[in-house]
């Protein structure tokens, strides 16, 4: 099904939001379309949304089985927009939000499905779930230069870190709330923004009434910024994601800086959740 717009998928595309978990996907380039759509596909989701602007052609069969919304991301308004509408019209479903090019990660996800790890997540009192956007990247820029290759993609093994999360209101750290840094932003850091240098993103979640989600990936309910309740630890999972290493390759100030992203700690993706859990970059709490 294909709407022209958001207003118009809200008001026809109800259908899409009455089961979750439900998967919105960003498009903002032609970039691993198509995969990333097969592999959420893949992992269970009830429904996808596919956000991408009107001159996105999608492959006939991958379109047919999508809610394709006719929407650019940079141009009508930011993902919070959109995420918050979604919210609004489908409270009480678990949801789920990514760009192209990104591949969301959790425990034993080879076996089980993203339903199944919800369902024990919620059964926790859980209502959200932390998500570190891992930096993928193609080891040989020469051959290929937009940064992005799966086959050969590299990752860091290292050189991740968490900072205290202030509030504002009282200059003290948030309980159970940290900011998480890493991988090509804190390399290259030089050409990221301070306010995008973060890695962590509460990917999943559940919608309710009245709930915001901020322009810095973060909620207005602050128990959903949690990475664990206050008695154990929690599921946590990763997004393994092309899109910083694209944004470093195509950006005019870093494009011609930047001849390698590997390093001594660079190592290849094995696309397994099983590397993750061992590099420590996704936790399965109670799940066994």
């Amino acid at each position: 099904m294909r709407y022209g717009s958001l207003e118009n998928f809200l008001a026809e595309g109800r259908a899409a939001l009455v089961k979750g978990p439900v998967a919105m996907i960003f498009v903002e380039d032609l970039v691993e379309v198509e995969s990333t759509i097969r592999y959420h596909r893949d992992l269970g989701f009830v429904q996808l949304v596919v956000f991408a602007p009107s001159e996105v052609a999608l492959d006939g069969e991958v379109e047919d089985r999508v809610h394709r919304v006719d929407y650019n991301v940079t141009a009508d308004g930011g993902f919070d927009r959109v995420v918050n509408a979604v919210i609004e019209a489908a409270p009480e479903i678990w949801l789920y939000y990514c760009y192209n090019a990104e591949y969301l990660f959790f425990p034993f996800c080879e076996t089980r499905s993203i339903g199944e790890m919800l369902e024990f997540h919620e059964s926790e009192r859980r209502g959200a779930m932390l998500a570190y956007v891992v930096d993928a990247y193609a080891g040989d820029l020469e051959r290929f230069p937009d940064a992005v290759c799966p086959d050969a993609a590299w990752m860091d093994k290292s050189g991740y870190y968490a900072l205290g999360r202030p509030d504002p209101a009282t200059g003290q750290p948030r309980e159970r709330q940290l900011d998480f840094f890493g991988g090509l932003r804190w390399r290259f850091e030089e050409h990221v923004p301070p306010d995008r240098r973060k890695i962590d993103r509460i990917a999943l979640f559940r919608a309710k009434p009245g709930l915001q989600l901020r322009a810095d990936h973060t909620f207005s309910d602050e128990e959903y910024n949690t990475y664990a309740c206050p008695w154990h630890h929690n599921l946590t999972a990763a997004i393994v994601s092309f899109r910083t290493a694209k944004a470093l390759k195509s950006n005019p100030g870093s494009k011609y800086d930047i001849r390698t992203f590997r390093w001594h700690n660079s190592v290849p993706v094995d696309w397994t959740s099983q590397q993750l859990l061992d590099l420590g970059l996704i936790e399965p709490g109670q799940w066994f």
